[in-house]
């Protein structure tokens, strides 16, 4: 499938969170023995921050990791991608692991499963547009 080369045009800060918040699963990017790990996941936009559901809490807790997700359309090669870097931490307030309980479920099911909010230190997105840049 070729098609004519797309633009990556930069989304701001809050354009790309604000996007990030239309789809309900990205991809979260953690190590495990120092080697990148990769898993699907469900998430929510809070206050700025991305709030997942996972049942790999312990080995990303703590860790910087990164959060990746995107809608794009293969055939007609447009659309968005979102990546949030920063520190993943459990969240451990009972009544806000209960409010994103109700709001949020995990894509897997697992047993051990953590409610995980990072804390973005860097959010880069980009929409592709038609045309390249000279």
């Amino acid at each position: 499938m070729r098609g004519e080369p797309r633009r990556a045009a930069e989304l701001t800060r809050p354009e790309s969170l604000r996007l990030l918040d239309l789809v309900p699963i990205g991809r979260i990017v953690y190590t495990v023995r120092a080697l990148p790990a990769i898993l699907p996941v469900s998430h929510l936009i809070d206050d700025g921050m991305v709030v997942v559901r996972t049942h790999i809490g312990a080995e990303c807790a703590g860790s910087v990791v990164a959060y990746q997700a995107d809608q794009i359309d293969v055939h007609a090669r447009t659309g968005w991608s979102v990546t949030v870097t920063g520190v993943a931490r459990r969240v451990l307030d009972l009544d806000e692991i209960a409010a994103y309980e109700s709001r949020l479920a995990p894509l897997i099911e697992a047993h051990g499963v953590e409610t995980i909010r990072i804390y973005p230190e860097i959010v880069t997105g980009y929409r592709l547009v038609n045309g390249v840049e000279h």
